[in-house]
């Protein structure tokens, strides 16, 4: 984790909450099979320190595929097929800004460029969906967002699908911009299409004099 997240996050780490959860997760990775890997849990905030996250893009949770989570929302390793949700991303980069789907799935180029791809939960059990929820990542992951609206440079906000956007009430600072609209996933991605959130994006970081995301990958 960099530094500036974790001098930020120090009080967090303390808490009772905080330390029973951990002791769940060593507990769900002694007895099961958990991704992502414990060197790649906080990845998000190793990537894309405080100081530089200028847009959030928020998952739910991380893959529960083999080989799949890597501790960026949305992202995989290279050589793993591309999920279903980031190949309807990939469409609408395409219709958006002209992107080029690439073979991959792996957005670290983003999330160096300063956007923080963080999930709600950090961890899963395999083959498990929302297996890790309820057991405190969101309330340490609602800090990290509130950390970021109270950022007196402008941050913007992607919240996509009801969970998501279910956050819009820790975003209160009139200098952010919130993007909202439904899920890319295969479900909801009919209303998906269309939103142009990758534009948007980079039209707020314009107006905040902030630097464009190249989304080629």
């Amino acid at each position: 984790m960099a530094e500036s997240w974790k001098s930020r996050l120090s009080s967090e780490f303390k808490r009772p909450y905080f330390e029973t959860l951990i002791g769940f997760v060593e507990d769900e990775r002694r007895n099961f099979t958990v991704y992502p890997a414990p060197s790649d849990t906080f990845n998000a905030f190793k990537v894309t320190p405080f100081d530089k996250a200028n847009v959030l893009i928020l998952g739910q949770d991380p893959y529960h595929g083999a080989g799949q989570a890597h501790g960026l929302s949305f992202s995989v390793m290279p050589g793993i097929a591309v999920p279903p949700s980031l190949r309807n991303i990939y469409k609408e980069l395409a219709s958006d800004v002209g992107f080029v789907p690439p073979k991959h799935g792996h957005l670290l180029k983003w999330a160096e460029q300063g956007v923080m791809l963080l999930n709600s939960t950090l961890t899963v059990r395999a083959g498990e969906a929302g297996s890790h929820q309820g057991y405190g990542w969101e309330r340490f992951t609602d800090q990290v967002i509130s950390l970021l609206n109270e950022k007196e440079t402008p941050v913007v906000f992607v919240l996509w699908g009801r969970y998501a956007r279910e956050k819009v009430s820790l975003i209160d600072n009139p200098r952010h911009t919130i993007i909202e609209s439904a899920h890319p996933s295969p479900m909801s991605c009919t209303k998906f299409f269309g939103s142009k959130p990758f534009s948007k994006i980079n039209a707020a970081l314009d107006s905040a004099a902030l630097p464009r995301i190249d989304w080629a990958l």
